[in-house]
């Protein structure tokens, strides 16, 4: 008999709740709801062995836990922060493609049941099915152990991705600010080109400005051309809010010459 933690068993949704436990360090106290969290549909469909369910239900109540923990979290965390951002920051955290994330740091698409079809069409690596997997499993550790279980295992994953979501959050409404004024002021859709790409290709920095009709009101350099559009607009909204507070209307266009990039 072996004593590798990691051996196959007999049982191949005992083994799975096994390895789940040594890799996360969660112990669960009811091992029936993690293995119905590991469940996937098609596991049951295509097994002779009696299974007391899937894991839809488990995704039901933990999508629910999610969204009320992830809420709480940003309320205490972000306490001068508007309602809308809130929700728009939220929303990016529970997103199918974030709570997919977070089942690959946990290594979930190695403990999930699958059936033969579903596993041989790339079903451990398919984003709905790590989000739905991840949910079910955040509702079983509900259910065994409480909120407080949940949030031990939820801000370690959530906490490392908020600073990038927050400035894309901000940056965001900056491009939206920026478009509304251009429509009222020139009747105008602001245009972003890229204008200089430098790096390796695993760590790019891009350089982007921004149009308003013919002229630069910004430019902006980010690891992504989204993200250097983004500091683009906040510069032209600098610019424009400057000039606004001082009573000077209409807002000169700006000249780019004057502008230190190197404090961006």
């Amino acid at each position: 008999m072996t004593n590798d933690p990691f051996a196959p068993a007999a049982n191949p949704l005992l083994d799975a709740t096994h390895r789940f436990e040594i890799f996360t360090g969660i112990s669960f106290r009811d091992k029936t709801l993690l293995q119905r969290a590991l469940t996937h549909r098609s596991y049951v469909n295509e097994s002779r062995v009696f299974l007391q369910a899937d894991n839809e239900r488990l995704e039901f109540l933990g999508d629910a836990v999610i969204d009320f923990v992830i809420g709480e979290h940003l309320y205490h965390r972000f306490p001068e922060m508007r309602e809308g951002n809130l929700t728009n920051l939220r929303a990016a955290l529970v997103r199918e493609e974030t709570l997919a994330e977070f089942a690959r740091e946990i290594d979930l698409g190695n403990f999930i049941q699958l059936g033969r079809g579903e596993a041989e069409s790339g079903g451990r690596e398919r984003p709905a099915t790590l989000c739905a997997v991840f949910e079910a499993v955040v509702g079983a550790l509900f259910l065994d152990q409480g909120v407080r279980a949940v949030k031990q295992l939820m801000f370690p994953l959530v906490e490392p991705v908020l600073p990038d979501l927050v400035e894309a959050a901000a940056a965001k409404d900056a491009k939206s600010r920026l478009q509304e004024w251009s429509q009222s002021e020139f009747r105008e859709t602001p245009r972003y080109h890229t204008i200089a790409a430098s790096g390796p290709d695993h760590d790019k920095t891009f350089t982007v400005q921004v149009y308003i009709g013919d002229s630069v009101w910004g430019i902006g350099e980010g690891h992504s051309k989204q993200l250097a559009s983004q500091v683009a607009a906040a510069m032209a909204l600098e610019h424009i809010d400057r000039y606004i507070a001082s009573g000077i209307v209409p807002v000169p266009q700006l000249e780019l010459s004057d502008v230190d990039f190197d404090d961006q």
